[in-house]
């Protein structure tokens, strides 16, 4: 850059969206490099969008959110003084970044997770911590509390974690919460919890009932099926997330996402049902590939990592050459969404042939 600018910003990597469904001729392509819910938008949220939100789009909408900001609040036995809507859960975690941390100030979280933690503490201004995840892709609990220092502004917990799939344990969050001072917030990125089917799971929302500084961060774009609508909340202590609203976005939640985001909620059993759906189809693939002699991280999201090291570029191309997008990382691994049952099977049959 040769204009004048801030020069952190010459260090901050360009996030990387997932690549779209690559071209293929005679068969159908597929993407699962966005962790996306594979299914159309159910028909009482687009009914939703239609009679209630598409004739106001000429007005800005509601900015603070409040007939989402009631709903959740009582569905999670809150107070609406605690949530924070933002343009998905990015968004959130953007604000509570710029609340608590900036020049001097530390963020830590663990290594390699979701790829916006380092864009988001960098544009704050602040240093990150990465603390390297243990070798099945899990967080290194007992690395994450050693890091905490008096410049710690926020511990970041990823569960489950993005891109590795693997839970954080109800006994590893809480010797988490008992170790990081009351000052310092924790923020639990939940962005996958409806998929997380691991026993001994944490729920963050059991924590925020329990220890004054922590925050949640959920979304509307996985479970739900919103991405494009650009819909998530926090969870958070009153004066935190009064911070977290004086640096958000004005009018960044539209009227229509917010208008779907209550149709989603609203329909609760026909999105539970999609959720098992894909639960389903998750431990179906992971179950085929096991029987092929593939060793990775058990997985407890809507996606499943293969960690295949000097392997990673052959398996891209094999995946592309089938049709099938997946979010590739040079020389560690592969990060497979589940899809349509007919990707899934591809899925299936690439990684068959790559064992060969």
């Amino acid at each position: 850059m040769t204009f004048r600018h801030r020069p952190i910003v010459d260090t901050i990597p360009a996030y990387r969206q997932g690549r779209p469904a690559p071209s293929s001729s005679g068969k159908r392509s597929f993407k699962i490099s966005s962790n996306e819910n594979p299914f159309d938008p159910l028909p009482s949220v687009l009914e939703a969008i239609s009679t209630q939100a598409l004739g106001s789009i000429n007005r800005y909408p509601d900015m603070r959110g409040w007939a989402v900001v009631e709903r959740i609040s009582s569905q999670l036995g809150v107070d609406p003084g605690n949530v924070v809507l933002g343009c998905g859960s990015t968004e959130v975690i953007t604000q509570l970044v710029g609340l608590v941390a900036g020049p001097g100030d530390e963020v830590i979280y663990p290594w390699r997770s979701f790829e916006a933690y380092p864009i988001i503490v960098a544009g704050a201004g602040a240093d990150s911590v990465r603390v390297p995840n243990r070798a099945d892709g899990s967080h290194d609990v007992d690395a994450l509390i050693a890091s905490v220092t008096e410049r710690t502004r926020l511990l970041i917990v990823n569960n489950p974690n993005n891109p590795t799939s693997t839970p954080l344990s109800d006994v590893d969050a809480r010797r988490i919460m008992d170790a990081v001072p009351s000052d310092v917030i924790v923020l639990f990125d939940e962005a996958y919890w409806q998929f997380n089917t691991f026993a001994g799971a944490s729920s963050a929302m059991d924590l925020f009932a329990e220890y004054p500084n922590v925050v949640v961060a959920r979304t509307f774009s996985k479970a739900y099926g919103l991405a494009g609508l650009r819909i998530g909340y926090a969870v958070a202590p009153p004066d935190v997330a009064e911070g977290m609203m004086k640096l958000s976005l004005p009018f960044a939640v539209t009227d229509v996402a917010q208008k779907a985001a209550l149709a989603s909620l609203d329909a609760s059993e026909e999105l539970a049902a999609r959720v098992r759906s894909i639960i389903a189809e998750r431990d179906r693939v992971v179950a085929a590939l096991h029987d092929q002699g593939w060793e990775f991280p058990e997985p407890y999201a809507n996606f499943f990592w293969l960690p295949l090291a000097g392997r990673t570029g052959e398996a891209a191309e094999a995946f592309t050459r089938a049709g099938l997008s997946t979010r590739v990382f040079d020389g560690e691994g592969v990060r497979i969404s589940i899809g349509e049952p007919e990707a899934n099977d591809r899925v299936i049959a690439v990684c068959g042939g790559l064992r060969e």
